[in-house]
């Protein structure tokens, strides 16, 4: 493979580092095709913003040189990470990272953040809540010893009834819905729906707080992504990739289709100032889209 030819003398709308070395080489030993391999090496240098928000990507032919391949393989490339609205192309210009791009974030400072409220409202849809249950464990220990103080806490869950026929997890070799592998995934969605209950619960019950409330409900779709709406501001959203893997399931092997949930990354948006903001849309329309599950289709969870 060709080494990348020096871009300080290529015109740029926003700063590229003269050094390129961050955007990697080609793994022959993964699985996945080039085109793949390429598309998240300059994925995770956009969300990363090794290139930044109206940065310039190197050309095609740059890429094809650096990577050793041929043109089309970059341009199926920089197809997916279009799709994905992280580019756009510019007739005559190349192609450039988009000038408001999302960023994967880490939710527990978000969460902690909220609770330096007054009043706190966590709204969460999604498989399980596991992240969900450690990343409130951490700030409501800061409430018990008092380094947080809010006055009232209430969290809503909205999780899938793991009861009930599914698409997802499914047994990989049949591809359709099994009562063992859905009653693995209820214990899984129990266990953690159970822990947030009890968390909140215990802080009200210990006077910590004037007011801790927290209610769970249950549908009967298959859990696709994750959302968390914090006090009504912010917006974290993230996809559960499906994947193949085998896991013990009445002390035997069994492939599954499963869903991933942990490190998944998330995506932020927040209302701004501007009522047409990016942000404030994708907010308002969360919110909209949960309150509209949680008052229709949406029961009581059982404990």
């Amino acid at each position: 493979m060709r080494n990348f030819p020096n871009l300080a003398s290529q015109s740029y709308r926003g700063r590229v580092s003269d050094n390129l070395d961050f955007l990697g080489q080609l793994d022959p030993d993964d699985p996945k095709q080039a085109s793949q391999q390429i598309a998240n090496k300059l994925r995770a240098a956009i969300l990363t913003r090794r290139l930044a928000p109206g940065d310039k990507l190197p050309s095609q032919p740059e890429l094809a040189a650096r990577y050793g391949v041929a043109r089309e393989t970059v341009k199926r490339a920089l197809d997916l990470l279009r799709a994905e609205r992280l580019i756009v192309s510019r007739q005559g210009s190349g192609a450039f990272v988009r000038a408001q791009t999302q960023r994967a974030v880490g939710l527990r400072p978000h969460i902690e953040a909220a609770f330096e409220r007054p009043h706190v409202t966590i709204d969460f849809a999604g498989f399980s809540g596991e992240t969900l249950r450690n990343a409130l464990a951490e700030a409501l220990d800061k409430v018990r010893v008092g380094r947080l103080a809010p006055e009232t806490i209430a969290v809503r869950v909205l999780i899938s009834d793991m009861t009930v026929a599914m698409a997802l997890p499914a047994r990989a070799e049949t591809q359709a819905d099994d009562p063992a592998v859905r009653e693995r995934a209820d214990r899984i969605t129990r266990r953690a729906a159970d822990g947030i209950i009890d968390q909140v619960t215990e802080l009200g019950d210990l006077g910590l707080i004037r007011s801790a409330n927290i209610e769970v409900r249950m549908h009967r779709a298959s859990p696709l992504f994750k959302l968390y709406i914090l006090n009504g501001e912010e917006v974290f959203y993230g996809f559960y990739p499906v994947v193949e893997r085998t896991v013990s399931i009445k002390g035997e092997p069994m492939a599954i289709y499963d869903l991933m949930g942990k490190d998944v990354p998330l995506f932020h948006y927040a209302v701004t100032d501007d009522d047409t903001s990016h942000g404030t849309q994708f907010v308002e329309a969360s919110r909209q889209w949960f309150d509209s599950v949680w008052s229709t289709i949406a029961y009581r969870y059982d404990g």
